[in-house]
């Protein structure tokens, strides 16, 4: 007779409570999953354009036999009841990979139109949380797109936020290219076992384990949060650098609304090395330019409709905090920077340049913070709460009650440098796709890949019904900063040309300072140090600055025993002296260098921050 089975049987030992089944998602992946409604569907994707007839049956062959190189594309979500914890990654037992790719022929003409438009229709689509999270389009009849042959093909794919980050999709784009242009035998898919759907009390009990390991978690984070914190406030105070923006600082837009459930898409291509070149003139960085080619075309785009802020706009740019050499294996590690994208500045150079400033302003300060302590903080918040509170916030249209967080997130992903291809067909162009949500209603994407340089934006109707004149705008912003750009190096490369400058630029900024000195003798204080700047340049000059009596001397000449000398170029110095440039952040950047002591260098800084602006 059978032995009959105990009740008690059915719930877990504590030993078989660290379910193989069970990964956890983290509190940056729970934030793109919770903010997800019916109008914010919280996927990232891409388009990418491949010339020649690539069959759909070899496509789909290709992802099959590589799927077990991206696990969670045979995973799905479970909910832990009351929400008492994050959800959990599981096998899927129901996987079925033609579930997940879809295969479509553009309508005629077959032209870049039409392939906006299916494009941007397809990622109005939220994906289906009961499966795993992906999907992938396969679109014939590219007949009339001119940077791909007659017969080409497009792959759209889709990933939600949950999965993977910006830098963890280069997974994804190594499921479905390799670096070989050969026809290569497609091997078979390796077997897939899944592993069972644990029940609702292994959950529950899962969680309870997992706050029973780490109970002061909590505690801790906050504790290394404060740290950081006050190591970031000492960093930016000594080094006399202002704080970073504010979230909730940024002025209103039109981009900043409750937002609709149908999405507006485009992409501009631009030449990497032609915007590595620009970089390389200014000083900057890629990144920059890159911020300020946008700026530029926010800005004319709310102009026209005379809805410029006064205010600058403000870009939130997600930052990766994966460690050097750190595997891209899914989940979100990605933290965040407030920069003001200087959009109350007319001159396109001027824009840059403030957007440099700002940019190290930020970095200083995400720096001294730790970007890992920054993404650390989604974990503090309750599950439960989190969820509700998402909702609300959509629900109730709360984002049209305050002032922006920022008006516009603005990623760079930088791909591969080399051609990829899939069973021989080359991969010519790719662009980005991301979500948008209530309170930012536009998120640009940039990614590069050989050579060239993407720049996608994408939208929703009502938000900017009108997005492709903006992708327009950024083309033609682009162009104008590079014909400036480049005049301006024409310029400095006939100075550089020169044998010798009778005079340098800086020389009538140590007039002016010498005048302010003498006017104001009264304020300066003795015993401030012999101080030495050494001009770079065409014209490369000495001065000596004696600030151990009042007024002060200033002299060009070499000083015998100076307590501090300083070296900046006669350019750089001129910014400084223009009020476009302080001395702190100088230093900051690296133009400025300092040798000697320090502290008189400072009071030389405080002096000069009230000595008027040269014009």
């Amino acid at each position: 007779m059978a032995k009959k089975e105990s009740p008690l049987s059915k719930i877990p030992r504590l030993s078989d409570l660290d379910n193989p089944n069970l990964e956890s998602i983290s509190g940056m992946d729970a934030t793109f999953l919770y903010t997800e409604t019916s109008t914010s569907p919280m996927h990232i994707g891409s388009l990418a354009m491949i010339e020649g007839s690539l069959k759909f049956d070899t496509f789909k062959k290709i992802i099959h036999s590589r799927l077990h190189t991206v696990p969670k594309f045979r995973k799905r979500l479970v909910y832990v009841p009351l929400s008492i914890d994050y959800p959990y990654w599981v096998d899927d037992p129901n996987f079925d990979i033609d579930l997940h790719i879809n295969h479509i022929a553009l309508p005629k003409p077959g032209d870049w139109k039409q392939l906006r438009s299916v494009a941007s229709s397809i990622l109005s689509e939220p994906l289906d949380q009961s499966r795993p999270l992906w999907s992938f389009t396969f679109i014939e009849g590219l007949d009339n797109v001119k940077e791909v042959p007659v017969g080409s093909v497009a792959i759209l794919s889709k990933v939600h936020h949950v999965a993977i980050d910006g830098v963890g999709g280069l997974d994804v784009m190594n499921l479905i290219f390799s670096t070989s242009d050969k026809i290569e035998e497609i091997p078979e898919p390796k077997l897939y076992l899944p592993k069972p759907i644990p029940n609702e009390v292994s959950l529950i009990l899962n969680s309870a384990m997992s706050f029973a390991k780490n109970p002061f978690k909590f505690p801790k984070l906050i504790g290394n949060t404060l740290t950081a914190t006050l190591k970031a406030g000492f960093m930016t105070r000594a080094q006399k650098v202002a704080l970073p923006t504010a979230p909730f600082t940024a002025p209103k837009t039109p981009l900043n609304g409750v937002i609709s459930a149908r999405r507006k898409w485009n992409a501009s291509i631009l030449s990497l090395d032609r915007v590595k070149a620009l970089k390389n003139i200014m000083e900057c960085t890629l990144n920059d330019v890159i911020l300020g080619i946008c700026a530029g075309a926010l800005r004319r785009y709310l102009e026209e409709k005379n809805q410029l802020p006064a205010k600058p706009l403000v870009a939130m740019v997600p930052v990766s905090t994966r460690s050097k050499g750190g595997s891209g294996k899914g989940s979100n590690q990605i933290s965040n920077m407030l920069i003001q994208l200087a959009t109350n500045v007319a001159d396109p150079i001027e824009r840059l340049e403030t957007i440099h400033e700002n940019t190290i302003r930020g970095k200083t300060y995400q720096n001294a913070l730790g970007a890992k302590t920054l993404a650390e903080m989604a974990e503090v918040v309750p599950f439960g709460i989190a969820n509700q509170a998402a909702r609300l916030y959509s629900r109730f249209q709360l984002s049209e009650m305050h002032n922006p967080a920022f008006n516009v997130t603005i990623t760079n992903v930088p791909g591969p440098p080399i051609p990829l291809y899939v069973n021989g067909h080359k991969l010519v162009n790719v662009m980005g796709m991301a979500p948008v949500i209530d309170g930012m209603g536009l998120i640009i994407a940039i990614f590069s890949y050989d050579g060239k340089l993407t720049i996608s934006s994408t939208s929703d109707a009502k938000s900017m019904p009108d997005l492709n004149i903006f992708n327009r705008y950024i083309l033609e912003s682009a162009n104008e900063l590079e014909k400036l750009i480049l005049a301006k190096g024409k310029k400095k490369k006939k100075k550089t040309s020169k044998p010798k400058a009778e005079k340098a630029e800086s020389d009538a900024f140590f007039a002016h300072l010498k005048k302010y000195l003498k006017a104001n003798a009264q304020h300066i204080k003795p015993n401030n140090g012999l101080i030495q700047i050494m001009v770079t340049g065409p014209a490369p000059t000495v001065w000596k600055i004696d600030l151990n009596k009042s007024p002060g001397v200033v002299r060009k000449s070499k000083a015998a025993k100076p307590d501090v000398t300083l070296t900046i170029n006669d350019g750089h110095l001129m910014r400084i002296a223009r009020g476009k440039l302080n001395l702190q952040t100088a230093f900051i950047q690296g133009r400025l260098k300092i040798e000697g002591d320090s502290a008189r260098a400072m009071k030389l800084g405080s002096i000069l921050a009230r000595v008027p602006k040269l014009k």
